[in-house]
């Protein structure tokens, strides 16, 4: 199985983007939004919170699978536009959350799902690794479900990309290849541009501006303004997760479980708005709701900026 992606190997950028088909893609450049006056200096990330995002990855680390039914090794969610359902991407397939919160599988796949995301109604991407019994090679590259996860069918890069981090928006799908440690883009799905190594935990695309991207990594909170081809540092919190909703905020979560909120693409951050006071695996952020997986298998759901918390899943043991 691939690394997690915050261990990425560091390789020079393509000048050619990848191609997986004769169909062909023309990149977006865009404009530039991030400027030298809004970078912050980075002095390190703490102590503490060197030690909390160590404890995260070692517990996002693949491992034996759960028995079906039984959450664990949660890698994403989505809320389904179609039926307004959590969908959890976990290491033995996906599952859908009742309203009850009895989590039930999803097709028949068993894939272990490390990048979810959403492109619209019943409309999935992934990535990660084949099931045990599946053939294939041992890279998914992207996969594509337009029946709400039932199916999937491979699409580009297989065998080739592993995307511990994948992201949707404007049209483009954006990935982390935990494989070759670059940041790919593409607006086919089959034709990929690389933008450079780095490494990143996660990141948030810009509602209105697709070449504005904020991600979290090992030193803090990094900016680009040219569709991460470059980075520039711009906030000393420690974050993992991002979130950036269509009403132009940006909320991010740390190692711990801290809740932080940004109106400024990235600069200014609110601290602890609140504390799941938890390892987070996955977050999301679904109007003024809240979704965010633990280390140990819950799911977590809060209305209120992240103050208090419902468990709508239980704990996987």
């Amino acid at each position: 199985m691939g690394e997690p992606s915050v261990l990425l190997q560091e390789e020079q950028m393509s000048a050619q983007p990848l191609q997986s088909s004769a169909r062909e893609s023309g990149a977006d450049t865009g404009g530039s939004r991030w400027t030298p006056r809004v970078f912050l200096a980075i002095s390190g990330v703490s102590l503490l919170a060197a030690a909390l995002i160590m404890v995260w990855l070692v517990n996002h680390e693949e491992s034996e699978a759960e028995p079906s039914g039984v959450l664990s090794h949660i890698h994403g969610m989505a809320v389904n536009p179609s039926d307004e359902l959590l969908y959890v991407a976990t290491h033995e397939g996906l599952f859908v959350l009742g309203e009850d919160g009895t989590p039930t599988r999803v097709g028949q796949g068993r894939q272990d799902l490390m990048g979810f995301t959403l492109v619209g109604p019943d409309h999935f991407l992934a990535s990660g690794h084949p099931a045990p019994a599946d053939d294939g090679p041992s890279h998914l590259g992207l996969i594509e479900s337009t029946d709400a996860g039932r199916t999937w069918e491979p699409v580009s890069l297989g065998g080739e990309a592993d995307f511990h981090v994948l992201r949707y928006s404007h049209g483009k799908a954006y990935g982390v290849d935990s494989v070759s440690g670059q940041l790919l883009v593409s607006e086919d799905l089959v034709n990929w541009e690389p933008r450079g190594s780095q490494q990143l935990f996660d990141l948030a695309v810009h509602p209105i501006d697709p070449d504005a991207i904020v991600a979290t990594g090992p030193s803090g909170t990094l900016g680009s303004n040219d569709g991460g081809r470059t980075w520039e540092p711009i906030a000393t919190e420690s974050m993992v997760f991002l979130d950036w909703t269509n009403s132009g905020a940006l909320w991010g979560v740390g190692p711990g479980g801290d809740i932080f909120d940004n109106y400024d693409e990235g600069v200014t951050w609110r601290p602890a708005v609140g504390s799941a006071e938890a390892t987070p695996t996955a977050f999301t952020v679904v109007g003024e709701t809240m979704f965010l997986a633990t280390d140990d298998g819950r799911i977590l759901e809060g209305d209120d900026f992240g103050r208090t918390w419902r468990e709508v899943h239980p704990p996987a043991s």
